[in-house]
């Protein structure tokens, strides 16, 4: 799989600037390939997870804050798009983006104006 030209798309991205702190914060990543796979990761900050658990402490959820977890969770220092592209090269470098992220289903073709004109292999 070519890993140069990819769509990365940050849900926290979405919210309101200025609404959320990068440090402690968790966000969904999905990253799209022109093959039109998709892959997925729950990304999460060192210190949400503590913020989490105090919040869940206090209102008993989670067995009083005891344990956590959370489907396709990836546990990163900070949340920015910078930070964001250099795990994703990180990962593809060292031959463990397919382990890390977890593949969706391909993105339908009546999905394509989410994407830039020409995203897709093999479109015309």
């Amino acid at each position: 799989m070519n890993y140069s030209k990819r769509y990365v798309w940050i849900e926290a991205e979405e919210w309101l600037v200025g609404s959320w702190d990068c440090y402690d914060v968790n966000s969904d990543v999905i990253v799209v390939f022109p093959d039109r796979s998709k892959w997925v990761a729950s990304l999460f900050t060192y210190k949400n997870i503590e913020t989490l658990r105090q919040k869940n402490i206090k209102t008993g959820e989670w067995m009083d804050g005891s344990f956590f977890w959370s489907s396709d969770m990836v546990l990163i220092d900070f949340i920015s798009r910078e930070r964001v592209e250099q795990l994703i090269n990180h990962l593809i470098k060292e031959d463990e983006f397919q382990s890390v992220f977890t593949r969706y289903p391909d993105v339908e073709r009546e999905n394509d104006e989410h994407y830039p004109e020409g995203f897709f292999s093999g479109d015309h």
